[in-house]
């Protein structure tokens, strides 16, 4: 077996981001490699139970093409999504349901498509740094270490992993007091009476979101947001002690199967392999008290029976680096249009605070859009380091909306091209040509429309 790789693009992490980052990388022209600690691509997606996909749309419009569009287009092709339709519970533009098998199959075979190489069962251990550049990562797999040189590297560990060992400086949580947002291990549950319960929703429409759509019958899946007397007795009755005050659950592309978002884990991080621990364990415990409770209290789901918990518990934030640019909520509500932007999003500031039950929200104005700039992507420390996913340059406030894996697709491509650029131009990721990075995200089909009054 090598013990020593030699790459152009070295992609750290094959969730959405780092999958999304390598085919665009490699389609660029770059010879990329994709480095997984697990045995398959999707990360969140597939790995931890997460679903529906939110938001590929700003209201109505739709700002998010390119490879992440292309993916859900497989996914349909292939029986594995309904595609996009609008949100069922009322909160954002759309949702996008799908099946994790053919997530992970489809990826797959896009990634090998593009001549990505695939490396599984490999965990990233640390770097060498010399002059401002990563010279090599080191990487621990089934075979023993191996040393994986490349002329770029991309950051999507989800965590700036590779980007805290290079020397970049990061911020862990909101900024004053480090708090990250809660873990929540999700859970997928079958046997649900979907009748029932959008009959609970259309007779009890003050125990629902207050956006939940009148015309729920005319959509392909329900779900529900609410139910909030039946979680406050459920709590007076000793049966629910989960640090939730709503039921959250989004029907998948599988009638009658649900995924249940209704666990909270906090004040716990995810960077400390003790806390982690401690979260995937408490995080089962509290998928069992939920669907007891699901069980006992909400029509439609008395005979429930659970699936799957997520293989590893959902995280929603972590470290996020201090990048070239770092942006801002103010930036994503006042539709700020960056000169260098590489992606859009319409997704609202999402925070689930991490001191508990509450969230606090900034909605857009309606279909309205931002943009994510390419500064946020990039250090001031590392000439050939990009960072990608919910760890690249975001306040706390900022990370909240686009952290979103539609989102964070969208920017990956950009960064996944960018890195293929600087290997062809022979350039630093700082000083390649922005513009002409747009232009290449452009005629690939990605959406780079800029919003106006």
């Amino acid at each position: 077996m090598q013990n020593k790789l030699k790459f152009e693009v070295a992609v750290i992490g094959g969730g959405p981001a780092g999958t999304v980052a390598a085919i665009a990388a490699a389609r660029g022209g770059a010879k990329t490699i994709l480095i997984e600690r697990f045995g398959c691509l999707g990360g969140m997606l597939t790995m931890a139970g997460t679903g529906p996909q939110m938001t590929f749309h700003a209201g109505n419009k739709q700002v998010i093409f390119g490879i992440p569009n292309e993916i859900v287009e497989r996914l349909k092709a292939q029986g594995f999504s309904i595609g996009h339709m609008k949100d069922a519970v009322g909160y954002c533009g759309s949702t996008t349901a799908f099946d994790p098998e053919g997530m992970k199959i489809t990826l797959e075979t896009m990634a090998r498509e593009a001549n990505v190489t695939i490396l599984y069962h490999t965990t990233y251990t640390g770097c060498t740094v010399k002059d401002g550049k990563i010279v090599s990562a080191q990487l621990y797999s089934k075979g023993g270490f191996m040393e994986l040189e490349a002329d770029v590297f991309i950051d999507a560990s989800a965590d700036a992993d590779l980007a805290t060992h290079a020397g970049v400086g990061s911020v862990f949580g909101r900024e004053s007091d480090n708090l990250a947002q809660p873990m929540t291990m999700n859970a997928r549950v079958y046997n649900v009476d979907r009748e029932k319960m959008l009959e609970f929703i259309e007779a009890n429409p003050d125990e629902v979101y207050k956006n939940t759509p009148k015309d729920l019958r005319s959509y392909p899946r329900y779900g529900i947001q609410g139910a909030y007397s039946i979680v406050k007795q459920a709590k007076e009755n000793g049966d629910f002690n989960v640090d939730r005050d709503l039921v959250l659950c989004f029907e998948t592309n599988n009638k009658g199967e649900y995924i249940i978002n209704m666990t909270r884990v906090i004040k716990r991080s995810a960077v400390d392999p003790f806390d982690l621990t401690e979260a995937e364990i408490d995080g089962r415990k509290q998928v069992h008290e939920t669907v007891r409770f699901l069980r006992k209290y909400i029509p439609g789901f008395e005979n429930c029976i659970l699936m799957t918990s997520g293989p590893q518990i959902g995280i929603r934030e972590s470290r996020k680096i201090n990048g070239v640019y770092k942006l801002t909520g103010d930036d994503l509500v006042k539709n700020t249009m960056f000169e260098d932007a590489v992606a859009m999003g319409g997704y609202p500031i999402d925070i689930h605070s991490p001191d508990g039950q509450s969230m606090n929200h900034r909605f857009l104005k309606d279909n309205t859009w931002y943009s994510i700039p390419y500064r946020c992507l990039i250090t001031n420390e590392i000439d050939n380091l990009i960072v990608t996913g919910r760890c690249l340059s975001a306040t706390h406030e900022a990370c909240a909306a686009v952290r979103v894996t539609p989102i964070i697709m969208a920017i990956s491509e950009g960064a996944g091209a960018a890195a293929a650029q600087a290997v062809k131009d022979k350039a630093s990721v700082k000083e390649i040509d922005v513009q002409k990075l747009r232009k290449t995200l452009k005629d690939n089909g990605v959406f780079l429309e800029e919003y106006r009054e």
